[in-house]
């Protein structure tokens, strides 16, 4: 028992340092050797763990996603009008867009998930299909009546500034695309509830 409990523990490991190496780098940036040797274990014992590289991956994605709660509207809040603002501005933050190893999984891979087997792309799909869903409940309980259309829209300019964002050298252009895209979106997905 305590034997399989060590094992889960290392897989949680492996898991936990290569979503941050992916969400730095993306999915090239995960080489079995180095990620190995960055959890102080061999290359060898890898495979204790997953079958292939291509299983990590796809592994990985999953396990961002579950950690991605904190990307979500907060439940903490009843007003859903305050619920979609804190949210835009907790997913548009310096501290996010300073923080990609702990950031959100769509923003970090987008770029590059195209390029990935159909059922890694799976995986992002439904994280995607999961945020747009809470992102369309809330935007339907402050009464827009094409929650979902606006749901894709609020979901697509999220993530491409943040990736903008996080792509452009000069910090300080940076900061003042999340700034200009927070108050785009606070002033139109709010619109209804005022």
């Amino acid at each position: 028992m305590e034997k399989q409990s060590s094992k889960a523990q290392t897989r949680q490991r492996i898991l936990d340092e290569a979503a941050r190496v992916m969400r730095e780098t993306g999915t090239e940036g995960i080489g079995v050797a180095a990620l190995m040797k960055r959890v102080g274990l061999t290359h060898g014992g890898f495979y204790a763990h997953f079958a292939s590289r291509e299983e990590l991956v796809e592994e990985v994605l999953k396990h961002m996603f579950a950690e991605a709660d904190t990307f979500k509207p907060a439940q903490s809040v009843s007003q859903p009008a305050q619920q979609l603002a804190d949210f835009i501005d907790s997913y548009l933050s310096e501290a996010h867009r300073n923080s990609p190893a702990q950031g959100c999984p769509l923003a970090a891979l987008v770029s590059e998930v195209a390029h990935l087997p159909q059922p890694t792309r799976q995986i992002f799909a439904q994280g995607f299909s999961t945020m747009h869903a809470r992102l369309t409940q809330l935007l339907s309980e402050l009464g827009w009546t094409d929650a979902d259309t606006q749901a894709s829209s609020m979901m697509a300019e999220m993530i491409g500034a943040l990736a903008l964002a996080r792509a452009c050298p000069d910090a300080e252009q940076a900061s003042l695309l999340l700034q200009r895209s927070r108050a785009a979106l606070k002033q139109r997905m709010l619109e209804v509830a005022a």
